[in-house]
């Protein structure tokens, strides 16, 4: 069996720069069975210059007021707040996970024993950035929205010229517009990305609801990932957009039956529905007297159920030969 879906709730910012609320956020992603809880680790002053607007999404969940670099520092979780986390998913049974999104913050994780990396939609064009990831040769996720296909072609070589193999490498479609309009979805680029690079692919999903998430783990997203929140209505960027505890259960459970849905790809008589077999299929009967010896004709045989006799596949080995004894009309048919 294939492996099965990782599910990441992710956080990012949704915390507002509390850690009661970041603990929160814990409880529901591990409520609702999601694999990985993530985050996002930068510092304001590294990210974003102090003059740099905020995008229309954030301006419209926010206001304009603020400049994008007095909102990010707001957001920033601390030193000990990772550690506090950490320790916090641990005993939640869940996987914490972050992005990092400058080389200084990449390496903070990594001190903190976080040994995979998820690479942010804005930063598959930062050169230094990708070659200082893929030297540690480890399991890296790019999510890809506003990209081409020369742009994540050009990531990708980046990481594996600095060591990092393809096998290592998870590529996940993604739109970056909040939320992401259905016209602008695009799911079928997974199956284009995979055949382009020979890499694993998945979704990062900012549509509205949870239709599509589910829809990209039937189209075989090895990797789906999820904003959620406590509350659509709290302050901060990207709250609306996100699901709330009850979406985000649902969204899991759904993922997790088509997992178990997609199966193998083998077919075959499943367990469930052997016992319709025989009600279901047809064997070859008597639709008429026929005597001992008679010969059997279209005339004098036909098709009906149940399936416990000879199969209708054998008509033309049946037609043409004798009655071995007499059958009474709807009788099966026997050699």
């Amino acid at each position: 069996m294939k492996s099965p879906i990782l599910i990441i709730a992710e956080a990012g910012v949704n915390h507002n720069g509390d850690l009661d609320l970041a603990k929160q956020l814990i409880d529901v992603a591990a409520d609702a069975g999601a694999d990985l809880v993530k985050f996002q680790t930068f510092n304001a002053d590294r990210l974003v210059t102090r003059e740099a607007k905020k995008s229309d999404y954030q301006s419209s969940a926010t206001g304009s007021a603020e400049t994008q670099h007095q909102m990010l520092s707001r957001l920033e979780l601390s030193a000990n707040m990772h550690r506090e986390l950490i320790a916090y998913c641990a005993t939640r049974n869940i996987g914490f996970f972050s992005t990092g999104f400058d080389i200084e913050s990449v390496d903070f994780l990594i001190s903190l024993g976080i040994n995979h990396f998820k690479i942010p939609s804005g930063e598959i064009t930062n050169l230094p950035y990708l070659r200082h990831i893929g030297q540690f040769s480890k399991p890296v996720i790019i999510s890809t929205g506003m990209a081409t296909m020369g742009d994540i072609e050009a990531a990708i070589d980046v990481l594996v010229q600095a060591g990092t193999t393809r096998s290592l490498i998870t590529v996940l479609h993604c739109t970056t517009e909040y939320p992401t309009p259905m016209s602008e979805v695009n799911l079928h680029a997974i199956q284009s990305i995979r055949a382009a690079f020979g890499v694993t692919v998945g979704y990062s999903d900012h549509t509205a609801g949870i239709e599509v998430a589910i829809a990209a783990a039937a189209l075989g997203a090895t990797v789906i990932e999820k904003h959620f929140t406590l509350d659509k209505s709290l302050p901060g960027p990207d709250h609306k957009a996100s699901l709330e505890p009850d979406e985000l259960k649902t969204m899991v459970s759904a993922i997790r039956n088509i997992e178990m849905a997609l199966g193998d790809g083998i077919k075959r008589l499943t367990p469930s529905e052997a016992h319709n077999k025989p009600v279901a299929r047809k064997s070859l009967v008597a639709s008429k007297a026929i005597k001992a010896g008679e010969v059997f004709s279209t005339e004098n045989i036909t098709v009906k159920r149940p399936g416990t006799g000879i199969s209708p596949m054998n008509w033309d080995a049946v037609i043409g030969g004798k009655a071995v004894r007499d059958f009474a009309i709807d009788e099966l048919i026997e050699l």
